[in-house]
């Protein structure tokens, strides 16, 4: 893996497409290019199925389902009010966030709804290497503002039943950030870190019951993410090569990462015969416009704009058995983006030519292949549910690069694995139902930088000098780390 991990940071220094983070992950797709450890910062929601490895295709989540379609509020039985605090934590003190969400979900004959607010508490990780912090004007590394950030959420949906058993729902999801988990890693060898900016998500659903338990949903989403990343370094001249006298210059940069996605998604579900085996099937579609990428510091060059496409193709099955409930889905996911740079000024090329400035210097196509599985189980024993799943998300893209300032062109293939064992446990006491849910999430890991104390060195792992483009501090590494998430709620009903 570090040997692959070495070529795939080559690709990061010059081109990446980043995920980008939604509560809400059914309808939205992330494209990934690294293995980075994004973290379960977006875990807002209570889910009666994600310790059974989140599967969703072929089986209903009385809880979560609302949330992620809005004309699914339709299906709730009881109105409830609900509490729902998680947490998380990346090992080696690479980051973790603390989260309180309440809500509540209203059925009704004709209207229907649900909403929730959050407060969450995201605490910063250590860099993998050496920070430098300035005599002056920057923030100590123990201060508050360095340590965390507070973010806010916010969901309403509200829908109605029509004639003919369709139920249309809408809804808005809106969150002010001033942080996003593992940010600080992406800038190496940096000072500070300030993040601020919003996300917001809008959905529009529609679903229809037919004869025989079979039902159909479609559902439009919008999706905008929106940060300003205010970066300071601190940088050591020597003034005085007689007496080696150094002094601080500290420099800032301001990047901005903005991407607008619309997408469509199609689902149906129908039981098969009277044998207690479902089947179910779904496409997804996104659009992705990319108007600005930040210039992390593991990059060499800027990218500027980028339009990105992917598509969901999945089906899945479960089997209910008395108290026994079995589920899998399987998902294909292809899809391509376009990522280029734009040269800020006229740049002269190997071939005596000139690219002017805000033509294109380096253009990307990538080509992904991914597919993931889920699977679980849920077992109920009196008034307790037992479950276990997981899930196995398999990562694959191929790279075209056109590099127009050296005349040259090469291409690249990546492929890893994400492992993520869950398990649950739902204890029904009266009216109150009480639910654990745990997984954890290995195979990804953090960026950071190798350091010997005086000077960048490359890291052991990486033998071959030639597939690594050094960063402009220092080269760069991949620190293995896991996910470890905790989630409890409690719902109890409104009457």
């Amino acid at each position: 893996m570090r040997r692959s991990l070495s070529r795939a940071w080559r690709i990061v220094s010059l081109a990446a497409v980043v995920a980008i983070p939604t509560p809400l992950a059914a309808q939205f797709i992330a494209l990934k290019t690294v293995p980075v450890a994004a973290g379960d910062q977006f875990l807002l929601f209570p889910s009666r199925n994600l310790g059974m490895g989140s599967v969703s295709i072929a089986v209903d989540d009385s809880i979560l389902d609302p949330f992620v379609n809005p004309a699914k509020g339709a299906r709730i039985a009881e109105s409830q009010v609900f509490a729902a605090p998680t947490y998380y934590n990346v090992s080696n003190d690479a980051g973790s966030a603390g989260t309180l969400s309440l809500g509540a979900m209203f059925g009704g004959a004709k209207v229907y709804g649900s909403g929730m607010v959050a407060l969450q508490q995201l605490n910063r990780g250590n860099q993998f290497g050496p920070v430098f912090f300035a005599e002056r004007d920057i923030l100590p590394p123990d201060a508050l503002e360095s340590k965390s950030a507070t973010n806010k959420y916010g969901f309403l949906s509200i829908g109605t039943v029509l004639p003919g058993e369709v139920a249309l729902g809408g809804s808005a999801f809106l969150a002010e950030l001033n942080g996003i988990d593992g940010v600080e890693h992406l800038y190496a060898m940096s000072s500070a870190i300030e993040q601020s900016g919003n996300m917001k998500d809008f959905r529009i659903g529609a679903t229809k019951t037919f004869e025989g338990q079979r039902t159909a949903e479609a559902l439009v989403l919008y999706h905008r993410f929106d940060m300003r990343h205010d970066v300071t370094y601190v940088d050591w001249v020597l003034v005085d090569s007689t007496t080696w006298e150094w002094d601080q210059v500290i420099r800032t940069e301001n990047n901005v990462d903005k991407t607008d996605t619309w997408g469509i998604h199609l689902g149906y579900v129908q039981p098969v015969g009277s044998t207690g085996w479902r089947l179910g099937g779904i496409f997804t579609a996104n659009r992705k416009s990319h108007p600005k990428i930040p210039n992390y510091e593991i990059m060499n060059i800027p990218r500027d704009p980028g339009n990105s496409t992917a598509f969901d193709v999945g089906v899945g099955i479960a089997k209910v058995a008395g108290p026994t409930t079995f589920a899998i889905d399987i998902v294909y996911e292809p899809g391509n983006s376009n990522t280029w740079a734009e040269a800020e000024e006229d740049v002269p090329t190997a071939d005596s030519g000139v690219i002017r400035k805000g033509e294109k210097t380096v253009e990307n196509e990538f080509s992904f292949s991914n597919a993931f599985v889920n699977v679980g189980v849920n077992r109920v024993v009196g008034p307790v549910a037992f479950q276990l799943g997981l899930g196995i998300r398999a990562y694959d893209y191929h790279l075209d690069q056109w590099d127009h300032v050296a005349d040259e062109f090469r291409r690249q293939d990546e492929q890893w694995m994400e492992w993520v064992p869950s398990w649950g446990l739902r204890l029904r006491l009266g009216d109150l139902e009480l639910r654990y849910i745990g997984r954890v999430t290995t195979g990804t890991g953090r960026p950071g930088v190798a350091w010997n104390g005086a000077v960048a060195e490359r890291a052991a792992d990486f033998s071959s000098a030639n597939d690594i483009l050094l960063a402009p501090s220092a080269p760069l590494t991949l620190q293995d780390v896991t996910v470890l998430t905790h989630q409890v709620s409690v719902s109890v009903p409104i009457r």
